[in-house]
């Protein structure tokens, strides 16, 4: 027998097949319902709408920005992208709470508890925010603003100063900006299947792109439902 070589682990390979699902990035249309929560959340917090007008971004919270996320953190898994699964759906669940908390409130009024729910959301983005660091930078920016523009929030629902409202504020509308050029960017690299707009990929992220077939295989044993454990 060659040294090395396992019989049985030849005749598994051979037995193995592991089917891959094509699947549209997902990012896009996560981050433009980013845009859109984090817009109409700091109009709120700015006085460009009436108090009274929570109830009504509420509503646009829990019925455009929280399904189109959760479909993003779905397809992210299913696209075996630990980033956009986790970060979608940490978003999702955050701006769902937002809403809920926010419905019935009375017009201006803070909830302590929800502000607690903000600073762990922030800390948790952070998660997520990391790994993309390593691979696709301008993500990773945008998961990190959405973690200050929380922290500045859950500050202001248990703090009450106005300071911290507007802070979370502008914090919002700059995420708004960057939310959109991501979705941009990353739209026109789905679509031509190249960079058109800086995206900032490094390293396991350019190679996803400008690699080969066998790049992209080379490591596909290792991975969160191919492997036996997670």
């Amino acid at each position: 027998m060659t040294d090395g070589f396992d019989p049985d682990e030849a005749r598994v390979e051979r037995a193995t097949r592991i089917v891959l699902r094509p699947l549209a990035n997902p990012l896009p249309l996560g981050f433009l319902a980013l845009g859109a929560g984090t817009l109409v959340l700091a109009g709120l917090q700015l006085g460009w709408l009436s108090l009274t007008e929570g109830r009504s971004v509420a509503l646009i919270l829990l019925a455009f920005v929280f399904p189109l996320q959760f479909l993003a953190a779905v397809l992210g898994f299913l696209a075996r992208d630990v980033v956009a699964g986790t970060g979608m759906a940490l978003l999702s669940g955050t701006w769902l709470s937002i809403a809920l908390v926010t419905v019935d409130a009375p017009p201006g009024s803070t909830s302590g508890a929800l502000g607690l729910l903000l600073l762990c959301a922030a800390v948790a983005l952070l998660v997520p925010a990391s790994v993309a660091s390593t691979g696709k930078l301008l993500p990773a920016l945008v998961l990190t603003t959405a973690a200050a523009r929380f922290a500045t929030s859950g500050v202001y629902q248990l703090d009450g100063s106005g300071t911290w409202k507007d802070a979370s504020a502008v914090i919002g509308l700059a995420l708004c900006v960057l939310a959109a050029y991501t979705a941009l960017a990353m739209a026109w690299e789905d679509a031509r299947r190249r960079t058109v707009l800086p995206v900032l990929r490094s390293g396991r992220g350019r190679e996803s792109l400008d690699g080969n077939l066998a790049d992209q295989l080379r490591l596909l044993e290792r991975e969160a439902g191919v492997r036996e454990q997670l």
